[in-house]
């Protein structure tokens, strides 16, 4: 008999699969007499965790990990995190763990001693920390606390025993070089390269291609983008260069409408380049040319690494990074070479 998943148990009860994860899991939303009904169908089929001991690491038993997202990510705009999570949640059932999120929010990083109620309350035997959050409250958690941390999408050489991230460096690298291939030199970058790690060194990538073809950065066209909560807005100059690269495709999306709205066509008058490969709702038709982040990759190797800890905290291997890969759309215009 092949191995049981939560699709198996859903259907056999005739609940959805999501049902089923909440009900192994002991998160709320579920009755009693449905969650007793589920357990037991589980154990008849052989699901593997249940009626097992609980000790972390042990092979067989059911894991709860902890997923701790800061709240600035989770804005109207900023569904991609919820992408991650989403993906994170799959990839963890697979592996017979559970997760149990909490957000971070933002006024809690000024109060650094408040601990998620997850840690409190002893619910959870790892923790996966999505997005970069206040270094003070890292700092605060990893005293706090000695089950496994995972950093994923973000890295601190002083915190990360263990993290995962995207190729943010030479990933923008790659995208600036699709500009260049076509003919365009004048080219801007938008993003607040303090505010995060990604960003900055999504913006070194940028400066790593103009350089090496020998062009100047002009400030004006190097331009913030949110400020210290998150909040995502900007300016554009007067002046503006042939082409924009944007440190993620929500930034490229506002940007088409602010072009727009000064009646500049993309890709006609000015090229976009974009990173994330995540279709924001409500922002610019066109297509825009970007890098593809491997989140189904990112969050299986950040499971991988939690578990590995279970069984030996001292496991931890610095940060993993994981590459994506260029996708061209319609937002570059094309040299024509005659």
């Amino acid at each position: 008999m092949g191995k049981v998943r939560l699709a198996d148990i859903a259907e056999k009860v005739g609940v959805s699969t999501v049902t089923v994860h909440n009900a192994l899991s002991g998160q709320k939303g579920v009755s009693g007499d449905l969650r007793e009904r589920i357990l037991k169908v589980a154990a008849e089929m052989g699901y593997e965790g249940v009626n097992k001991d609980k000790k972390s690491g042990e092979s067989g038993s059911i894991q709860k990990i902890g997923v701790l997202i800061a709240e600035k990510y989770l804005g109207n705009h900023t569904a991609y995190y919820w992408k991650i999570y989403q993906e994170l949640a799959l990839a963890a059932t697979e592996k017979q763990c559970f997760t149990i999120v909490e957000t971070l929010k933002t006024d809690e990083r000024a109060r650094i001693r408040e601990l998620p109620q997850m840690v409190l309350q002893n619910a959870v035997e790892g923790i996966i920390i999505i997005g970069e959050i206040d270094r003070q409250y890292i700092r605060r958690l990893k005293e706090a606390v000695s089950i496994p941390i995972v950093f994923l999408d973000f890295y601190d050489n002083e915190f990360a025993q263990d993290a995962v991230i995207v190729d943010n460096f030479y990933g923008m690298y790659q995208m600036t070089e699709v500009l260049f291939k076509n003919g365009i030199e004048e080219i801007g970058f938008i993003g607040s390269t303090h505010a995060t790690s990604n960003i900055l060194d999504r913006y070194c990538g940028y400066m790593k291609s103009m350089m090496e073809h020998r062009k100047n950065i002009h400030p004006e066209w190097v331009i913030e983008d949110r400020d210290e909560t998150g909040l995502v807005q900007f300016e554009l100059p007067n002046r503006l260069p042939k082409a924009f690269v944007c440190n993620c495709d929500l930034v490229a999306g506002m940007l088409v409408n602010k072009l727009n709205a000064r009646g500049l066509k993309v890709p006609e008058d000015i090229s976009v380049v974009g990173f994330d490969n995540f279709l924001y709702p409500g922002y610019a038709d066109i297509k825009i040319t970007t890098y593809e982040v491997n989140i189904k990759a990112m969050v299986k190797v950040a499971i991988k690494k939690l578990i590995k800890q279970f069984h030996n905290p001292n496991s931890g291997g610095g940060p993993e990074i994981i590459c994506g890969q260029v996708v061209l759309k319609n937002s570059v215009k094309e040299m024509k070479f005659h």
